[in-house]
């Protein structure tokens, strides 16, 4: 995090730095004094609640209040999140300062939007990704461990989720064609993260990151980031649409529903090979959850497994598939992994 304040002054002399209030009771003394060091005039945005539209048009009132030349979003997904909204509203640069790695949230361009009852909204995109992305992995090694394995499982799905979008000649999120550099970068990601996630697990939540743990963040953070952009996402992560209408589901976090979803989707693409096996397996000595009661799925009715396929089915991810999916076919692999 030394080097936040030589970054900020490559775009300015001033910045707004959004934050949740836990995160800065651990981090804003450290951050003000890195800024002042370098003469960085800084204001605070303290991001409260959930990420809805009402409370990003908030924080975009007071930011454009501040005239600061620069964005800062510092914490975990919720606070990345409205950093990205805030920049987007304002048209100012964002640096990103991750505090966990439970998402690629921090090199992307997108972020996402909730309703009151904390379901997925809407995906909003930047006009253009991060200016920089600022990652201390021995704080990230300080942040509890469960949110290291949700990362663990946003960013496994990703060379899957852009094999299909390449296979099916999908959209990535430039709205161009899946590309072969975004494909090599996501299957880097998955070696990686076989050859060292679960040595990589250990050392989470103790402070202290390893060569492991190093290589491991890298995947979650930029590897996933590059390859699902460029490369495209699926299914896996068209479900985070649908799941949370299950019972139970929509309070878990993100990358464990896309764990889950993996599984799904592997199952619906009938591969001849033994993958969805072993990503199972693999699951199964990390800890990943490989049920959809795993991620607190509750008797559901079945309307709601209809609403929760029909609702994936709209996702526009869905269609960077093999083959076009119906609801039938889409509630009957969620029951399979219920």
């Amino acid at each position: 995090m030394q080097t936040l304040g030589e970054h900020i002054r490559m775009l300015g002399h001033s910045a707004t730095l959004v934050i949740d209030s836990f995160v800065h009771d651990q981090y804003g003394e450290h951050i003000a004094a890195i800024c002042a060091k370098h003469e960085v005039a800084l204001t605070v945005l303290l991001v409260q609640g959930d990420l809805t539209p009402e409370s990003i048009a908030a924080l975009c009132e007071q930011a454009l209040q501040s005239k600061a030349e620069v964005i800062v979003a510092a914490g975990g997904g919720k606070s990345l999140d409205a950093g990205k909204g805030v920049a987007k509203a304002t048209g100012r640069p964002l640096i990103t300062v991750p505090t966990v790695a439970s998402n690629d949230a921090p090199t992307s361009k997108n972020y996402v939007l909730y309703d009151a009852h904390h379901r997925l909204l809407a995906v909003e995109h930047m006009r253009m990704n991060p200016a920089a992305v600022v990652v201390d992995t021995s704080i990230i090694a300080a942040a509890p461990r469960h949110f290291f394995l949700a990362g663990i499982g946003d960013a496994i799905s990703k060379k899957f989720e852009a094999e299909q979008c390449f296979a099916s000649v999908g959209r990535n999120m430039y709205d161009g064609q899946s590309t072969l550099t975004a494909r090599a970068i996501a299957q880097a990601c998955l070696e990686t993260l076989l050859a060292d996630g679960e040595t990589a697990l250990q050392a989470a939540g103790t402070g202290e990151p390893t060569p492991a743990f190093e290589r491991s963040v890298e995947a979650m953070i930029l590897m996933s980031g590059l390859g699902f952009e460029s490369g495209g996402l699926s299914i896996a992560h068209a479900l985070t649409r649908g799941l949370p209408h299950i019972p139970g589901v929509a309070t878990a976090l993100h990358g464990l529903q896309v764990a889950v979803g993996l599984l799904i989707q592997l199952d619906l693409e009938e591969r001849s090979d033994n993958s969805l096996d072993t990503v199972r397996a693999w699951y199964g000595r990390m800890g990943l959850p490989t049920r959809l009661r795993d991620i607190g799925a509750q008797a559901t009715s079945d309307e709601q497994w209809r609403t929760a396929a029909r609702l994936t089915l709209e996702a526009r991810h869905a269609a960077n598939f093999k083959c076009q999916l119906d609801v039938d076919t889409l509630v009957s692999a969620l029951q399979r992994h219920s």
